[in-house]
């Protein structure tokens, strides 16, 4: 499926929302369905160290490409993606799912809504 295909896919999981959680599997999941990677996970900063959270696919570590997800210029995880061979789209749906990734984020005690 195309580039395109996988971001409507995206999109379409982020507009429903829903719990946190959920919507970031269903997200890892899209990707793998839609043939941009045959593995992707989701890391969340807690503390100093990654956390690996949702995962979908078989993963290949040796072919790995992972990226920051970023909120509000902090780092709150990576996006990582097994056999993708386009950076630029893991990199768009690391932007699109960074405000359901804060487990563990200091919000400074402000609400916060994906």
């Amino acid at each position: 499926m195309s580039d395109s295909g996988a971001l409507e896919a995206v999109d379409r999981i982020l507009n429903r929302g829903g719990d946190a959680d959920d919507v970031l599997r269903a997200v890892v999941a899209a990707l793998v369905e839609r043939g941009v990677c045959t593995w992707a996970g989701i890391w969340f900063v807690e503390g100093e160290e990654l956390e690996l959270g949702p995962e979908a696919g078989a993963p290949d570590e040796a072919r790995r490409l992972r990226v920051p997800i970023e909120f509000r210029g902090e780092r709150v995880g990576e996006l990582g993606a097994d056999r993708a061979s386009d950076r630029a789209l893991i990199e768009r749906v690391a932007l699109l799912v960074s405000s359901y990734v804060l487990l563990g984020w200091d919000t400074g005690g402000e609400a916060w809504s994906p």
